[in-house]
C-alpha cells in the first residue's frame, strides 16, 4: 500500500484491489459510528494481525496529493467502510440515494491531502461477502468481483450510479432466480451471506472522501 502511493503525481490513476477475508474488531479510539474498525486479513494475520481501516486510511487515503485520483476495489466481508473514508453512498433497491457522514465525531480527518479517493466494496460493514459459482457456472468466484465485471462488459459502467445499481441487480437477480428448494437455499445461503431467510444480505457500496452526484459523475479508472 506505501508502495502504490509513493512518488504520484497529479495525473496518476491509483488501483487497489482486494479480494479475501476481511473481519472487524472493537473500536478503541471512537471514530466509528458503529464501534467497530473493519479490517482485512492478509495470509499471515493469525500471527501478525490484521489491517486496521485506521491504518488503510493513514497509508493509503490520508496522504493523496491534489490531482491523483485512488479507487479502490475490495471484495470481502465487512468491508464497507474499510477506507474510513468520510461519506458512504446509501442507496436504496429504487436506486435513490443519499450520503451518510461517517466522519468521526472527534473531528479527526480521515479525507485526503487535496486527492479523490472512491471505493467499491462487497457488503455493508455488518454483512458477508460471498465466493459462489451460482453466477459464473464455471467456477467459484466473489459475489462483488463478478457483479462489477458484468456492470462494465455489459456497458453500465458510465457513472459511478449505474455501477452500483448494476452491480446490486445481477447480485439480487441471482438470488430470485434460484427459488426454493434445499439446493437452491443453501446456494443463496452462500450467495447472501449465510441467510437462510431468501433474503439478500450482500450489497455492494460506495464510498468516497468527498460527496458528488453519483448519476452525472462519469465512472472512469
Amino acid at each position: 500500500m506505501s508502495w502504490l502511493v509513493q512518488g504520484c503525481r497529479p495525473g496518476d490513476s491509483l488501483v487497489f484491489h482486494f479480494s479475501g477475508h476481511g473481519s472487524q474488531q472493537k473500536d478503541y479510539n471512537g471514530d466509528e459510528l458503529d464501534g467497530y474498525d473493519e479490517t482485512l486479513c492478509p495470509t499471515d494475520f493469525e500471527t501478525e494481525g490484521m489491517i486496521v481501516d485506521d491504518e488503510i486510511n493513514a497509508v493509503i487515503v490520508k496522504p493523496l496529493p491534489h490531482g491523483v485520483k485512488l479507487h479502490a476495489i475490495i471484495d470481502a466481508c465487512h468491508s464497507g467502510t474499510v477506507l474510513d473514508l468520510p461519506f458512504l453512498c446509501r442507496m436504496d433497491r429504487s436506486g435513490k440515494y443519499e450520503w451518510e457522514d461517517h466522519r468521526p465525531r472527534s473531528g479527526v480527518w480521515k479525507g485526503t491531502s487535496g486527492g479523490e479517493v472512491i471505493s467499491f466494496s462487497g457488503c455493508d460493514d455488518d454483512q458477508n461477502s460471498a465466493d459462489t459459482s451460482a453466477l459464473s457456472k464455471i467456477t467459484s468466484t466473489g459475489a462483488m468481483t463478478y457483479s462489477f465485471i458484468q456492470a462494465i462488459e455489459r456497458g453500465h459502467g458510465t457513472t459511478y450510479g449505474s455501477m452500483l445499481n448494476a452491480m446490486r441487480s445481477t447480485i439480487r437477480k441471482k438470488i430470485c432466480e434460484l427459488g426454493g428448494g434445499m439446493v437452491t437455499s443453501l446456494i443463496s445461503m452462500l450467495l447472501t451471506g449465510g441467510s437462510f431467510s431468501g433474503g439478500i444480505t450482500q450489497e455492494p457500496q460506495l464510498t468516497a472522501n468527498e460527496q458528488f452526484d453519483v448519476y452525472s459523475k462519469p465512472f472512469s479508472l
